[in-house]
């Protein structure tokens, strides 16, 4: 993604909020807003269709909540990576959209500058999360006692923790460790089994908070 544009679809049903989001996203060097969408129906139909590079989603649409849309995205085995862009700060709504797919979320008073740093993040399939979003997501994750951080794991899942800690997905996990994502969500499973979480992002940040992420 480094050298190609990357494509933007905003989803919200604000339209004021869309246009301000337009005109921070385009006024960034690579990044081109494709289409604007103001339901999860609408959303659905234009990324199928344009297939953008990221969608900036809220958590709620007028029809559907934003995690359906990521999680339809995700069914549909389509491409586009979901960035949550929401004044929503439970826990049920991070966890929902987390849950479904989403590769990072931020609070919308976040500064445009995070706003496109995020985005241009979410294309490489790698995560940002508003500083109040971490803290809960790490509230998820128990941190293992001192010397229990690599009980269990192979040395491969290791390998497959030490990536994860740096925000990278599957396909790109893969490609650096010359195996297949089947592999690779193979070992994430395993994982979580191992270290007593229940989903992949629950995982990435029990890797980070035991030092997988470090150098």
């Amino acid at each position: 993604m480094s050298d190609a544009t990357i494509r933007v679809i905003l989803v919200d049903d604000h339209p004021a909020l869309r246009m301000g989001l337009r005109i921070v996203l385009e006024q960034a060097p690579g990044v081109q807003v494709v289409a604007e969408a103001g339901s999860g129906q609408e959303a659905l139909a234009l990324i199928q269709t344009l297939r953008p590079d990221v969608a900036v989603l809220d958590c709620q649409l007028p029809d559907m909540p934003g995690s359906q849309v990521a999680a339809e995205l995700r069914r549909l085995g389509l491409a586009t990576r979901v960035l949550a862009l929401s004044a929503y700060t439970d826990d049920a709504a991070i966890r929902g959209m987390v849950e479904a797919g989403a590769v990072g979320y931020l609070l919308k008073e976040e500064a445009p500058a995070a706003i496109v740093a995020a985005v241009r993040a979410a294309a490489r399939g790698e995560g940002r999360w508003s500083a109040s979003v971490a803290s809960r997501l790490a509230a998820w994750a128990v941190r293992p006692a001192a010397g229990e951080a690599n009980a269990d794991l192979t040395s491969r899942e290791l390998d497959v923790l030490r990536l994860l800690a740096r925000g990278w997905d599957n396909q790109r996990i893969a490609r650096d460790l010359h195996i297949s994502e089947h592999t690779v969500r193979f070992h994430l499973r395993n994982i979580r089994e191992k270290i007593g979480v229940q989903t992949r992002t629950e995982a990435a940040v029990w890797a980070v908070r035991s030092g997988f992420g470090e150098g």
